[in-house]
Formats: structure tokens, sequence, C-alpha cells
């Protein structure tokens, strides 16, 4: 059983995206990545980083959280629909968000801090160009609870990938 967390997130969808990240984390599923898709006021996925779990260096949150939003609302289209992640998307997930037609992401922490827990989001996001392109899709938000998420995810025993 996971024990409740010391923090919480201002935005109910962020704390509900915090929550799916630390039931992956202690259930050895991957990274501190959890996240919501939310569409005229009510969830329509959610999912947390899966890579060690899944054996897939692709299923991160956001990822896993259009997968199942697509399937709940048996389309391949989330116009409309906003993200809250807590940690900035990586490349392929920021990629994914727009080819998927959401219309906004929040995130919690940002490619700085994954660089803190042993993630390489920055070396990537440099080949790829960085994020000036995306100044009004990318909103931060909520970034004390998910640094505190993430220091949880630190001290825990965990395969680095």
């Amino acid at each position: 059983m996971i024990q409740p967390a010391d923090y919480k997130a201002e935005n109910e969808y962020m704390q509900m995206a915090i929550e799916e990240a630390r039931e992956g984390i202690y259930n050895q599923h991957g990274g501190p990545f959890g996240s919501v898709i939310v569409k005229d006021g009510k969830v329509i996925g959610k999912g947390h980083n899966c890579v060690l779990k899944d054996k897939d260096s692709t299923c991160h949150g956001e990822i896993a959280a259009i997968r199942n939003a697509e399937k709940n609302i048996d389309s391949y289209d989330l116009s409309g629909a906003v993200l809250y992640t807590t940690g900035e998307p990586c490349s392929m997930c920021l990629a994914a968000c727009v080819w998927a037609n959401i219309e906004k992401v929040y995130y919690g922490c940002d490619i700085k801090d994954n660089s803190l827990i042993g993630f390489r989001d920055s070396a990537l996001d440099k080949l790829f160009g960085g994020r000036i392109a995306f100044n009004d899709f990318l909103v931060q938000i909520d970034r004390e609870a998910c640094l505190k998420l993430f220091d949880e995810y630190n001290a825990l025993d965990k395969t680095i990938y």
C-alpha cells in the first residue's frame, strides 16, 4: 500500500497526475511521471511512466495517458483536451501531444529539474532545438509539489534508465 504524501498540488488535476506518478514509482514501473488528460472538465485519460514495467522506452506518462484517453473516447483526436503532467514533456512526448491535437500542456517540473533525478531530457531538447516555439502551449504550474515528488523518487531504491 502506498502511504499518503506529505505534500499536495494546488491544481486538482496536477494532484491526480502526482498520484498517478506515485503509483508508478512505488510499483517500480518507471520514473516519477504521471499525466492526466481533461476535456470539458472531465478526466478522459491518465497514465504514468511504464518504461521498466513494459520494457518499452516510449511508454512515458504522457504517452500512456494519450493512449488511455484515445481508447476511452474511441478516437485518435484529442482536440479540446488539456494534459497535466508532473514533468515537462520530453521531445517525443511533446510531439505526441501536438500530434494528438492536445490544446495545452500544464507541467510541474521543468526540463532542468528532470536532470536532478537522472533523466537526460536537456541533451535531447538541445538536439531538437529547444522550446521557444512552444511558449503558449507549455505552462508551468505546481512546481514545488512536483519537486517534492522528485525528492520522494530520489529517496527510493530504483533503476535509473
